[in-house]
């Protein structure tokens, strides 16, 4: 660009020069012209006199000189006249006022005889005085080339600007800014390529688009129902597959399974159109009441049966959820079959930390088969005894608890390292547990539900901040690592939280670049609108940002364009086992393919085996994280 404006600026002077020099040229030969001009016609005013005493002297013999020849020689403002035949002066004339600036002419008037004069004249140009027409046209003809050299200068200063707008674009492109690119259309010049870059740009943002939609409609047909949007069987079983682990459960929760028993037996019976219908206005429902439900799973496991997981729920709040979902089934109008009161079932499974998945299924199964024995819809929920102690607490003592922890400072800082394909570490997430008055570490699946129903989650994500910044950038081994740190909703709304961490990062903006900020990919689709000011500040303070969990959900990948995200990592019901699941491995590449030329990389979270990672790497995945590589480390 600076070359650009250098050689625009070099371009315009040579012109303006140029046009300057033509000018000055033009009126120097014109008044040189004009100067030969007078001489030539005051040589010939002197030649016309010689003749003139020529004749005169062979038809007069140069008698009576002084009656005529006075009045030619003041019609030629003659300074002075000597006729002379040898040394003898025949006339003789002077003017009354001498001017200065003259010239003198020799003349003889005939060669065979000794007569000759010689007269003084003045400057021939001084005679001819312009008139006031001759000045206006000569002024009009100075104040036309002037305004037509800047005229020149203005046009070619404007032509080459117009090269430096598509300078400017292909500066853009090049930097793979396409959408800046796209909205400095300008007055480039020439204008065709102007018009040829727009194009282009505008067809590759609507390729990308169609690419984003292609991505999306993949991934619908990999892990959506067709016919009712939801998730299928599939990603049923991916989504467990990501809350367990080889020891089970990693955190409580609730199985609802939703059987419609005679659903084929309606179909009979209705329309197409009607079933629909009817399926729609029940799965609004549902998804309403699972709204307020974080990481919750809804998808459709057969043609009449639907299954619902909530994790990280207490008891309590599992059998309101089930009279909710009750309510809703039973408020669907079902005239069309007799037994209409014996139509939906509910069965609740309620699973602990640990439980294999399999277990929690068969459990469900038995409880969906009891609601069905009791002759009426309803729901039944799977009996096994005691549930999570933890969860047993009341909020009232959970929030005492959460302000002890913050207000004593026992929140404990874990780190889990993320690995690049050579092994080396490219940066540690940070995660965080509480110590209670036993020393006893309870862990986030535990706290965070009820931190979240308290509005502590501001506070508890401060902290870790304040200990990723005080404690562990400022260790003599830590000064070249980088950590990453979870942030909420609540957090990311919250102005006091936002005012804080800009003071903060300006404070040590020497030990911004070394942080990264991640955001759950729910909550950034969700929520744009309301978090894109907070994250682009984020941003421009010079940390880098992530989105975490992505996969979880089928959304179009468009908000990798509207916040500069730096990196994006695939939750763990995509890596778990992909090296088994095609649909999975279709879903990277889609999803890879779709960040081609930009600049975020592409992470994986909860890789276990060998066979996962070496997938993952042929797939394009930059870098790691897992219990393959390391657990997460306390940090002291």
């Amino acid at each position: 660009m600076k070359l650009t404006q250098i050689l625009t600026k070099k371009l315009t002077g040579f012109w303006l020069l140029s046009l300057a020099a033509v000018a000055f040229i033009f009126l120097l030969t014109a008044l040189v012209s004009f100067v030969q001009l007078t001489f030539k016609f005051q040589q010939q005013q002197v030649s016309e006199l010689g003749r003139m005493l020529a004749k005169h002297q062979v038809e007069h013999q140069l008698q009576h000189l002084d009656i005529w020849l006075p009045q030619i020689l003041a019609a030629y403002d003659t300074q002075a006249f000597v006729l002379m035949h040898k040394d003898e002066v025949l006339f003789r004339y002077d003017h009354e006022q001498q001017k200065s600036g003259v010239v003198s002419y020799d003349r003889i008037i005939d060669t065979s005889s000794p007569l000759a004069f010689q007269i003084t004249l003045p400057q021939p140009f001084l005679l001819k005085n312009i008139s006031w027409h001759g000045l206006l046209v000569l002024l009009f003809g100075v104040a036309a080339i002037a305004l037509f050299v800047r005229w020149g200068y203005r046009w070619l200063a404007q032509q080459l600007e117009g090269v430096e707008d598509l300078a400017k674009r292909s500066h853009l492109i090049l930097s793979g800014d396409y959408d800046r690119a796209l909205a400095e259309s300008g007055h480039g010049r020439p204008r065709l390529i102007n018009r040829a870059l727009t194009q282009m740009l505008l067809e590759l943002d609507d390729a990308q688009k169609q690419r984003a939609r292609f991505d999306q409609f993949i991934r619908s047909n990999t892990f959506l129902d067709p016919e009712t949007g939801i998730g299928n069987r599939l990603f049923l079983k991916n989504r467990l597959d990501a809350l367990s682990n080889v020891d089970g459960m990693m955190a409580p929760g609730v199985m609802f399974l939703l059987e419609m028993e005679d659903l084929d037996l309606l179909q009979q019976q209705l329309d197409e159109f009607a079933i629909q219908d009817m399926l729609a206005q029940t799965i609004s429902g549902i998804s309403q009441v699972l709204d307020s439900q974080a990481n919750s799973i809804f998808s459709r496991r057969s043609y009449n049966q639907f299954a619902i997981v909530v994790p990280q729920i207490s008891l309590a709040d599992a059998e309101k959820i089930a009279a909710k979902l009750l309510k809703i089934c039973l408020a669907q109008p079902l005239t069309a079959i007799e037994e209409a009161d014996d139509f939906f079932h509910i069965g609740v499974a309620y699973f602990k930390v640990g439980e294999s998945k399999e277990q929690l299924l068969e459990e469900a199964e038995m409880a969906l088969r009891a609601a069905q024995f009791q002759g009426c819809s309803g729901w039944f929920m799977y009996d096994k005894g005691s549930v999570d102690e933890e969860f047993a607490k009341g909020s009232v003592r959970w929030r005492s608890f959460l302000e002890y922890a913050l207000v004593n400072k026992r929140v404990v800082a874990f780190s889990q390292a993320v690995l690049d394909s050579d092994g080396i570490e490219h940066h540690s997430e940070v995660s965080c547990r509480l110590r209670d008055n036993s020393g006893n570490l309870v862990r986030a699946t535990l706290f965070l539900p009820m931190a979240i129903k308290c509005g502590l989650t501001p506070q508890i994500e401060r902290q870790v901040i304040e200990i990723v910044l005080f404690d562990l950038l400022v260790s003599p081994e830590n000064l070249q690592r980088q950590y990453s740190i979870n942030l909420s909703l609540d957090t990311l709304t919250s102005r006091a939280f936002i005012r804080w961490l800009k003071t903060t990062l300006l404070e040590y903006r020497h030990l911004t670049p070394q942080l990264i900020f991640e955001v759950n990919e729910d909550i950034v689709v969700n929520h744009l609108d309301r978090l894109k000011v907070p994250l682009d500040m984020i941003s421009k303070m010079g940390a880098k940002l992530c989105v975490d969990r992505v996969g979880q959900q089928v959304v179009s990948m468009q908000y990798i364009k509207a916040c500069p995200f730096d990196m994006i990592k695939l939750h763990r019901s995509i890596v778990r086992q992909i090296h088994l699941r095609q649909e999975n491995q279709l879903f990277v590449r889609s999803l890879i393919g779709g960040l081609y030329r930009t600049e975020v990389q592409v992470f994986a979270e909860g890789v276990e085996s060998f066979e996962e990672w070496q997938t993952l790497k042929i797939l394009g995945v930059s870098a790691a994280q897992g219990s393959l590589f390391s657990d997460p480390i306390e940090e002291l």
